[in-house]
């Protein structure tokens, strides 16, 4: 029993032990990860803008301070003589060995900088030297006579160079806008003629030569960026400033050129897939203009869907395209990138609804077959002519030629009343109604209404016209007269003079038409004679002619 217990008691111990030890070990590869990647922990020695090897720091001395030590102890160094020989000693003290040169105290390699850099102490020792000794010998030569002499003649060079630079880019800045100008104002002359001067040409002209403008003073700007780097970059006192200067736009340069370098394979591939959908719509597109013309024939396809059908198919091909491409695109795989087009995927899915709306409501109008392009109908209150129909909108020109734009889902949610469609060949029933007194025979006043109808023009003889008793009101007989007519874009004015027939056959016959209201008889009937020969009144005769 007390065998068991020990047993126990031993194996609860080491499972109480083994995850404390490996906590620990955690915490310890964490502390040392986050210390190595503490800037304090290791720093660089920079000398002149040079980085010559990393050092380690401690809680006594951080990295910054020990590097910046470093710095100028080689500094001092490289001061105190002009000789091209630098003599470098190495003595070996309690935390490392010292460095020294011409005497002088340098730096002290130590056991931590082995361990950061994981060398041996000897290694790193002669590493360390060798940085030391060749920084010190450029900082003596840059500062001879000779060197002076040789910067101050680059700088000189640069300084010619960057004026013949100046006077060309001035020389086409002077000129080459003007040109751009006049290119662009020849260029848009046709599209301001096309556009009824929606587009000016002169104003599109003054933005490119603004842009060109633009353009070339950012060259003179980069050119005077690379001399002023140039030329500092020839002395040694202000070569630090140079290369910082350099390294500010040449970086972000460089690191685009080899990010454009990186993406060349899968801009090959963007290529050939755009190559594909291109060529393959170029195919549909033949397709269908066979189609158009009647070399292929398709049973029951009418002749209109031909280029709505091959404007949908494209769209397919295209954003099946994009979809293929879009695993190739530079920094699709980004969270910013993944981001932003989940922004716009919920800023076009919030913001086109009527879009949406519009879009599939032109589908509807452009397959089913209540109208088509040149037909005459009539939606609410616009009465007018089919000139285009697109997938957002349809087009109108009313009796009026007003241009009325039509959005497809207001078309598709309204009664739409198509005037040239042909059902049954017989056209078109024109018809109005009038109010007549119950005093008139019926006879007679279905023989003046089938005259009326009979001397209209564009109103068919076969099927014959024909009056129906429309309602027995309370002071009239309201009687319609119906006739056929195959001209359906011309009812306006074939309705207007059938109601002019309409009163001069009841004036000849002396029958008083009382449409739209009659209260009581008056003493005389209102029937206006047949061939009106009198005179305006004075007043009205002048108001006519000022008129």
């Amino acid at each position: 029993m007390t065998l068991v217990f020990r047993t126990l008691t031993l194996c609860l111990c080491v499972l109480l032990t083994c995850p404390l030890a490996t906590l620990a070990q955690t915490e310890t590869e964490t502390t040392s990860r986050s210390a190595a990647d503490d800037p304090e922990f290791a720093q660089p020695v920079v000398f002149e803008g040079e980085e010559l090897f990393t050092v380690r720091g401690s809680s006594a001395l951080p990295a910054d301070e020990r590097a910046e030590q470093i710095s100028q102890r080689i500094l001092e160094v490289a001061k105190s003589s002009t000789a091209k020989i630098v003599t470098m000693t190495s003595n070996e003290v309690a935390i490392g060995i010292e460095i020294v040169a011409d005497g002088l105290l340098v730096s002290t390699a130590t056991r931590a900088d082995a361990e950061l850099e994981k060398m041996d102490m000897a290694v790193v020792v002669d590493l360390q030297s060798n940085a030391i000794y060749d920084a010190i010998l450029r900082y003596r030569e840059s500062r001879t006579d000779e060197a002076i002499a040789q910067s101050t003649t680059m700088a000189l060079v640069w300084t010619a160079v960057f004026v013949g630079y100046c006077a060309v880019i001035l020389f086409v800045r002077n000129r080459l806008p003007s040109v751009v100008g006049r290119i662009v104002r020849r260029r848009f002359h046709a599209v301001q003629e096309a556009t009824k001067e929606m587009v000016q040409s002169q104003a599109v002209a003054r933005l490119a030569e603004y842009v060109m403008r633009m353009f070339l003073n950012l060259i003179l700007f980069i050119g005077f960026y690379y001399f002023l780097s140039f030329v500092l970059l020839a002395f040694p006192e202000t070569r630090p400033i140079a290369s910082l200067l350099i390294t500010y736009v040449t970086d972000p340069i460089v690191n685009l050129g080899k990010g454009a370098l990186s993406y060349v394979p899968n801009l090959i591939i963007i290529g050939i897939i755009s190559w594909i959908t291109a060529f393959t719509i170029r195919g549909v597109r033949l397709f269908f203009e066979n189609v158009e013309q009647g070399t292929i024939a398709l049973k029951n396809f009418e002749p209109h869907w031909v280029w709505p059908t091959y404007s949908l198919i494209r769209l397919a091909l295209i954003l099946m395209a994009i979809v293929l491409s879009f695993p190739y695109i530079p920094g699709s795989d980004s969270a910013a990138f993944q981001g932003l087009t989940i922004f716009l995927g919920l800023m076009v899915s919030l913001g086109s609804n009527s879009v949406i709306a519009n879009s599939l409501a032109g589908l509807f109008v452009l397959y089913k077959r209540s109208m088509k392009i040149g037909d005459r109908i009539l939606v609410g209150e616009f009465y007018g002519d089919v000139i285009q129909i697109k997938l957002m909108e349809t087009y109108l020109r009313t009796v009026k030629n007003e241009l009325v734009s039509i959005p497809n889902a207001k078309l598709l949610a309204s009664e739409v009343k198509n005037f040239s469609a042909k059902l049954d060949g017989k056209g078109l029933l024109l018809h109005t109604t009038v109010g007549i007194g119950y005093e008139e025979p019926r006879e007679k006043i279905e023989a003046m209404l089938l005259e009326a109808a009979a001397r209209t023009t564009g109103l068919k003889k076969t099927p014959a016209p024909f009056v129906l008793m429309e309602a027995l009101a309370d002071y009239a007989i309201n009687y319609q007269v119906n006739a056929f007519t195959t001209r359906g874009s011309y009812l306006p004015r074939m309705l207007s003079d059938l109601h002019k027939n309409i009163v001069d056959v009841f004036n000849e016959n002396e029958v008083q038409i009382m449409t739209p209201s009659y209260e009581m008889d008056t003493p005389e009937a209102k029937i206006a004679e047949t061939v009106w020969q009198g005179e305006l009144a004075p007043n009205a005769r002048s108001d006519t002619e000022e008129a």
